[in-house]
């Protein structure tokens, strides 16, 4: 290897099984393995790949920052780098390692420089104490009985602020997708397309933060385009998913209807179908001729061919399922009940208010999206006048647009509602954020003309003087659903709407500047 580095000017290096069989031959700088080896050799999230990489070079440097990211990325065993001298003679060998967690952060190990001739280390002995250590510090993670545990990152133009409280909300989202995050990531972008979002080093940065701190996955606040989401694919074997994925997740664990799980599987194809790849054009369907015969349709083509059809197959049982919640609504109004629609944020505490209103046992754990089907439920009054009140999907910030589609027949029921109950949470730090973005859901339906009556929720959180404040800036009703003493104001509300009904009077409900403010916002 010295001799041919003299001849060819070019550093040589060769990568290493454990029992001593070259994998690969590399020269140059560049730290590239073939897929082949990739597949051979695969890390996981608390483990080494098993290979080790020696490399040559003209001048006596120690390793630098690069050497040591390559090392820590590819979790390889270790990496010597090795000195040579322009007659060809073996000089020192730099040699680093990867460290088991530990309390300091430090991730790698930079063993003092010895001659290549004085080197004493036994390598099998050696990885075998390094992978107890590993197998050792791999008992400390207690991600629960099969957990799955992340790393968040956001990047965006926004401010690091902004970030932050997205960050807030997608911690709730993983919460609530059974998953632990054990780190958050915030980096400001420029604006404009980028392959990797952000960019290639801060990519490996996060990437080796979570193969060290033991996380399965990484998690991106935004959106990831097909390319991104394939470029980022290439470079680690690390589950990489977006806000987009992890919000269809936990829509496909709380569908429990018929209904909702086939909307939830038919926006998860609509997201998937782009994302499909394969190895390119050259192996796709040619046409007829002489020398223009290909293999016929590949994996790739049939993927894409099965998902299509299963689409075409879901949204003809939506169609159905459309047609009988006609009939239902048909039969609803010829009894002549109002539908009052509960709408708002998800985890705004809607399904608690449907349980205290109508005596209800409708599931109210705290945690996002825990309603995902559509409940309809009587609520009677004293003068004998009844009402439907219908519990929704709760919205949330950027809904995905592969949702709003497949819940569409869904949220179509919205369209008979006489009245909307907007339920906010009160004791949310950015409100006006959950206001505007249940009301470009509401728009985008095109549900601005049906009245639309402001309640605060979960008032029992926060102090009386804040509470009148809110409700003043909004005209909203402030309640806590979990303390029926205070539902007194919103019935007698409620009961006025109805008898407004009954009579033929005018049934709009005024809303204040601020929340007409808002409307403006959502539609800019």
């Amino acid at each position: 290897m010295a001799q041919l580095t003299v001849e060819l000017r070019r550093p040589i290096g060769v990568l290493l099984t454990r029992r001593g069989q070259v994998q690969e031959v590399i020269v140059g700088t560049d730290l590239t393995l073939s897929s082949t080896t990739l597949t051979l050799f695969r890390a996981g999230a608390r483990s080494l790949r098993g290979l080790r990489f020696i490399r040559t070079q003209l001048h006596d440097q120690p390793l630098n920052q690069e050497v040591l990211t390559d090392l820590a990325f590819l979790r390889l065993d270790l990496i010597g780098i090795l000195s040579v001298t322009e007659d060809g003679q073996l000089g020192n060998l730099y040699v680093a390692h990867l460290l088991a967690p530990n309390s300091t952060g430090q991730l790698v190990k930079v063993l003092k420089a010895v001659p290549f001739h004085n080197l004493t280390m036994m390598f099998a002995q050696f990885i075998q104490e390094l992978d107890a250590d590993l197998q050792q510090a791999r008992a400390h993670y207690d991600v629960g009985s099969g957990r799955e545990s992340a790393i968040l990152v956001s990047a965006s133009v926004k401010s690091r602020s902004e970030q932050e409280e997205r960050l807030i909300e997608l911690t709730e989202l993983a919460t609530s997708a059974d998953v632990m995050v054990v780190d958050r990531v915030v980096q400001r972008t420029p604006d404009g397309h980028q392959r990797y979002l952000l960019g290639r080093g801060k990519l490996k940065d996060v990437l080796i933060q979570t193969l060290h701190r033991g996380a399965d996955m990484v998690i991106f606040d935004q959106t990831l385009s097909p390319a991104q989401l394939r470029a980022i694919s290439e470079m680690t074997d690390i589950k990489v998913i977006d806000r987009t994925q992890l919000i269809l997740d936990i829509f496909a664990r709380r569908a429990h209807s018929r209904e909702g799980k086939v909307q939830v599987e038919l926006a998860q194809l609509r997201y998937l179908l782009p994302r499909l790849s394969g190895k390119g054009a050259q192996l796709s369907r040619l046409g007829g001729g002489i020398g223009t015969r290909g293999p016929g349709e590949t994996k790739l083509e049939t993927d894409r061919r099965r998902v299509r059809d299963r689409i075409t197959h879901l949204e003809r049982e939506l169609r159905q399922f459309a047609r009988q919640q006609g009939q239902r609504r048909s039969r609803r109004s010829r009894h002549g009940l109002p539908i009052v629609s509960l709408v708002g944020y998800t985890n705004a505490g809607k399904s608690t208010l449907l349980n205290v209103l109508t005596n209800s046992h409708v599931s109210t754990q705290d945690r996002l999206f825990e309603t995902l089907d559509t409940t309809s439920r009587r609520l009677r009054f004293p003068e004998d006048r009844e009402i439907i009140i219908t519990d929704t999907v709760g919205f949330i910030r950027d809904l995905p647009q592969e949702l709003v589609g497949a819940f569409r027949t869904t949220l179509e029921e919205l369209h008979e509602a006489d009245l909307l109950l907007h339920v906010v949470d009160a004791s949310a730090a950015d409100i006006d954020v959950q206001i505007t973005a249940v009301i470009a859901v509401l728009e985008e339906l095109h549900l601005n003309g049906i009245p639309r009556l402001l309640v605060f929720n979960k008032c029992d959180q926060i102090s009386s003087p804040h509470i009148e404040l809110l409700c003043r800036r909004y005209g909203a009703i402030g309640i806590s659903a979990i303390q029926p003493a205070t539902l007194r104001p919103l019935l007698t509300r409620l009961e006025a709407h109805v008898r407004a009904l009954a009579t033929g009077e005018d049934k709009t409900v005024d809303l204040p500047l601020s929340y007409d403010a808002l409307m403006l916002a959502s539609r800019r």
